[in-house]
């Protein structure tokens, strides 16, 4: 699931970054923003929870 959550989380640089190709300003926000949210989306979505099955206080991990 990480390696999902970084890929969903590049996708979104790539929409953002292929906004410079468009001509009209109203368009290249609407793309950026889209990509941000994509971003986000991997980031947040799906990496953090990836990251937060394996969590140390969910194993019990340096509790002796």
């Amino acid at each position: 699931m990480k390696i999902v959550g970084i890929l969903v989380a590049f996708l979104g640089f790539v929409i953002s970054l292929a906004s410079v190709a468009l001509g009209s300003n109203g368009a290249r926000l609407g793309v950026i923003v889209l990509g941000i949210v994509v971003s986000l989306f991997g980031i947040l979505g799906i990496l953090n929870a990836a990251h937060l099955k394996y969590a140390i206080w969910k194993t019990g991990a340096g509790t002796e």
